[in-house]
């Protein structure tokens, strides 16, 4: 429902006003810069791997764009055309750059393949709002940004788990392949998860069967299989 044009549009949009009321760590402290150097060496794997795949077309899709804000939420998001946003709740559970590298390739992963796109369809169809006519330059409908936001993770306390159990196993994959041409080393996806399932408590993740997210153990699993 809603085009790669019209969806980078209200990107630019929506990614300045959370510049806007964030508080944006500065470039020249070292957890940005570090943070920064790994959006770099992921959005230059994923430009070679487009390039070396049948869809150079695609790369004018992106100017990627690298921040890190101060808010306790263990959240990352990628919106379309490449803006990335980290919070700084979200590096403890990083053990150093190739945690760092997993958490960003596997947001780049959902934008490169587009995993936003379609959830903001299925939740415009869910809701009966019309894409054509509300997305422009002139911004969009409260309803419109409400589900751009939401599809995209943004404001989400997990953003990493706000696909589907799908799309989340394609991220994973499609992520590894980044991290990989990227330099960095893949093995360290099991140990992130593991702590990732311990810093949401015991008690509080839902049966697979009912999650919209695979388990932490079946995400472990499937990681070391690839």
């Amino acid at each position: 429902m809603v085009n790669t044009g019209q969806l980078q549009t209200l990107s630019f949009t929506q990614y300045s006003e959370v510049e806007s009321t964030a508080k944006i760590v500065p470039e020249s402290v070292p957890r940005t810069m570090l943070m920064k150097k790994v959006g770099v060496n992921i959005s230059s794997a994923v430009s070679r791997y487009l390039a070396n795949n049948g869809y150079k077309d695609r790369l004018k899709e992106f100017e990627w764009e690298f921040n890190l804000a101060v808010e306790n939420t263990v959240n990352a998001w990628c919106m379309p055309r490449g803006k990335v946003m980290f919070y700084t709740g979200i590096l403890p559970i990083c053990a150093g750059e190739d945690e760092i590298a997993l958490v960003m390739r596997h947001e780049v992963a959902h934008a490169t393949a587009r995993h936003g796109n379609e959830r903001m369809s299925q939740g415009m169809l869910a809701q009966g709002v019309v894409a054509l006519g509300q997305i422009g330059t002139s911004g969009s409908t409260p309803a419109v940004q409400a589900i751009f936001n939401q599809s995209f993770g943004v404001g989400s306390q997990l953003g990493l788990l706000k696909f589907s159990r799908n799309n989340e196993s394609d991220a994973d994959k499609l992520g590894l392949v980044f991290m990989t041409m990227a330099g960095y080393e893949p093995a360290t996806a099991a140990e992130f998860w593991k702590r990732m399932s311990t810093a949401k408590g015991d008690g509080q993740a839902p049966p697979e069967f009912m999650s919209t997210h695979p388990s932490d153990e079946r995400r472990i699993a499937d990681i070391l299989e690839y």
